[in-house]
């Protein structure tokens, strides 16, 4: 132990009260947890403070930064009056800091890129990705099983968009093994793989794929490492980026082994603007959703949601956030004082006050704070200060983040493609010995033709005495048969080209 409040074993400090310090348990910090709050009342902050408390335990963190605010912890504080004051108010001593940083960039613009292959997504995330319905989402189960049958490497979206086309040319001959396939379905897919293509996401399918140890590390003093995703350019395409997070959650799920409770969690996951992965999402998505969330925390791995409000998330998935900080919530509407009671009924009740009107008279920077303690019970709710950021609260610049980026330790992993052989090459392929096999039948056929048309005279020749170089004229019975030579001629050419189109599209399984 240690008279320095924020440096107490086992313990994250939150903030103060009016009777005493708030902590967070880093044996629970597994348990999850939820910040909440109107826009502007504090909530990355508290996720600031929160993130810099589990690094400095040893746990790394990932923590998308939708406005590029909490990139600041890279860089020392700058000891801006109202933290200082914050600091001498909970009386402990105000020490800029800076915290090991990575930054990650679907795009690969204000970070280094993170990419999976479509294979990995699984046909539930593609298809959520795509906002497929029932209909659409069973050809895209169709494009994945396929794919595995002919072994098929499945990575980025060319892959995806050439199985799909072989897919609707071959839909006759898949029917029996895989059930029907409707041209329309195939077309809706189709669009809305050109408006993902469009939004910038073929940049997130391809290799090298994220290696998630990559998020779980220390520095040589043995502090977590942050990582921060940029998304203010992703927060364009809210379904890329609930997918993109939802597939994050589930790859730790599969991948890290069960570790149980420890003394502190292996990592912890800040999803911001968190209603976005609950939006519009069907019942088969919500369901695997809340098992990730209850079975994620054996594999070590604590979930913060980060949302205006607690009522963004199901029910079935905030009664399993039992850490939280709830910043004010405004009540000028009727459905904004519903919003507000049902957020109070979610804590643990405090008889010295009233909770739905505490919420709405919270100042900036001020929470209503209740963390599991003990064996994991909630704390009763208390209106409490947030311990302010050691690091820069707020933006850094674009210089300060590429040289940042240019001392990475992930540097040159990510940052250069691969695009090995996978199911667009076996495919185009196919194409190409179908377009030699199809060029070699059209030369015997146009050497048949030729030999017929000498047979009956439908080519013009030199004349018999071999004087001059003019050309005999053809008679009238001659003229005739050369035109249906010539017709069938065009016929044959015009099957050929089209032989040629159907491989070149796709349809290259017919022998």
């Amino acid at each position: 132990m240690t008279d320095d409040p924020r440096k107490q074993d086992g313990k994250i400090l939150v903030g103060m009260d009016d009777e005493k310090y708030n902590y967070l348990t880093l044996a629970l910090g597994n348990r999850h947890g939820l910040v909440a709050g109107a826009t502007g009342t504090g909530k990355t902050v508290t996720l600031q403070t929160l993130a810099e408390g589990f690094s400095n335990a040893g746990v790394p963190v990932f923590a998308a930064d939708i406005k590029s605010d909490l990139s600041g912890i890279a860089m020392p504080g700058d000891s801006r009056k109202p933290f200082v004051n914050r600091a001498e108010l909970l009386q402990v001593k105000y020490a800029p800091d800076q915290y090991p940083t990575v930054f990650w960039d679907l795009y690969g613009e204000q970070g280094h890129p993170i990419r999976t292959t479509v294979s990995d997504m699984g046909p539930l995330l593609m298809s959520r990705l795509l906002e497929c319905n029932d209909v659409q989402e069973g050809i895209v189960n169709i494009i994945f099983k396929l794919a595995d049958d002919k072994g098929w490497l499945l990575l980025d979206l060319k892959d995806f968009r050439a199985l799909l086309q072989f897919v609707s040319d071959n839909a006759a001959e898949l029917r029996m093994q895989y059930g029907n396939i409707h041209p329309s379905s195939v077309g809706a897919i189709q669009r809305q793989l050109l408006v993902l293509e469009n939004q910038g996401g073929e940049k997130f399918f391809g290799e090298p794929a994220l290696d998630i140890a990559d998020f779980i590390r220390t520095d040589k003093d043995g502090r977590g490492y942050v990582n921060i995703l940029a998304a203010d350019k992703l927060m364009a395409t809210p379904r890329l980026y609930a997918t993109f997070l939802l597939w994050l959650l589930s790859e730790l799920f599969e991948e890290l082994p069960e570790v149980g409770d420890q003394p502190k969690p292996k990592l912890v996951f800040f999803f911001d603007e968190a209603h976005l992965l609950f939006d519009n999402a069907p019942k088969s998505l919500l369901t695997s959703i809340e098992q990730v969330v209850r079975l994620i925390r054996s594999k070590g791995v604590g979930v913060f949601f980060v949302t205006q409000n607690p009522l963004d998330v199901p029910d079935s998935v905030l009664g399993q956030l039992g850490n939280r900080a709830q910043h004010a919530l405004r009540a000028f509407t009727p459905r904004d004082q519903r919003a507000v009671r049902a957020a109070a009924e979610t804590f643990r009740q405090n008889p010295k006050f009233d909770t739905a009107e505490a919420i709405t008279q919270l100042e900036v920077g001020q929470a209503l704070v209740s963390m599991l303690e003990g064996k994991g019970a909630p704390d009763f709710v208390s209106k409490s200060y947030i311990a302010p950021p050691m690091a820069r609260v707020g933006p850094i610049t674009p210089q300060e983040r590429q040289q940042l980026m240019k001392s990475s330790s992930m540097l040159g992993k990510y940052d250069t493609s691969i695009d090995r052989e996978s199911a667009f090459e076996m495919l185009q392929k196919k194409a190409d010995g179908r377009m030699e096999e199809a060029g070699a039948e059209g030369a015997k056929e146009g050497g048949i033709l030729d030999k017929i048309g000498g047979w009956f005279g439908g080519g013009s020749h030199e004349s018999s005495s071999g004087k001059g170089k003019g050309r005999t004229r053809m008679s009238t019975t001659q003229v005739i048969i050369r035109s249906a030579a010539q017709s069938a001629a065009r016929s044959i050419g015009t099957q050929i080209s089209r032989a040629i189109l159907r491989g070149i599209l796709g349809g290259m399984t017919r022998r």
